[in-house]
């Protein structure tokens, strides 16, 4: 469920840049370098959100991924039961295919990669989590909210 940005404080929020990329373009003169940026925000209490950025410099590549961020929060807190979540689930984004299973209490976050921020700043504790295709940082990320939006509620 989309969030209305006009509504939250970005305060409380949490912003974790998970991927900064390099790109050059050769031109007659040189090289041309740009980058790109991924970034994660939460409030840790179920709301999460990810951007892109892209710019010639680095602060300003990872400025506009956060204001993009803030666009596309969704509310996953339905899913969050105690520390974990409350089924298994396996979601497909592009290449890449992230497994989530829920964990007793204290196993912790056992995840790896760009997979960890989201989970950590969306409030999930307790979660065990692999990897089945691609690692490419944009795709995970996109699957694994994917994956938290389409987890079923305890109604």
């Amino acid at each position: 469920m989309a969030i209305n940005v006009k509504d939250i404080n970005k305060e409380e929020f949490e912003e974790v840049v998970v991927n900064v990329g390099r790109i050059t373009k050769v031109v007659k003169g040189g090289r041309r370098f740009r980058f790109n940026a991924l970034v994660v925000v939460g409030n840790h209490k179920g709301i999460v959100g990810v951007g892109t950025g892209k710019a010639k410099e680095v602060p300003d590549a990872i400025k506009k991924a956060i204001d993009d961020a803030f666009k596309s929060l969704v509310d996953i807190s339905g899913a969050i039961h105690g520390t974990t979540i409350n089924h298994d689930i396996q979601n497909k984004y592009n290449s890449s295919v992230i497994l989530l299973k829920p964990a007793s209490e204290g196993t912790g976050t056992i995840a790896g990669g760009a997979v960890r921020p989201v989970l950590e700043l969306a409030g999930i504790k307790d979660i065990l989590t692999k990897s089945l295709g691609s690692n490419e940082p944009h795709n995970l990320v996109r699957a694994t909210i994917g994956a938290l939006t389409r987890i079923k509620t305890k109604k």
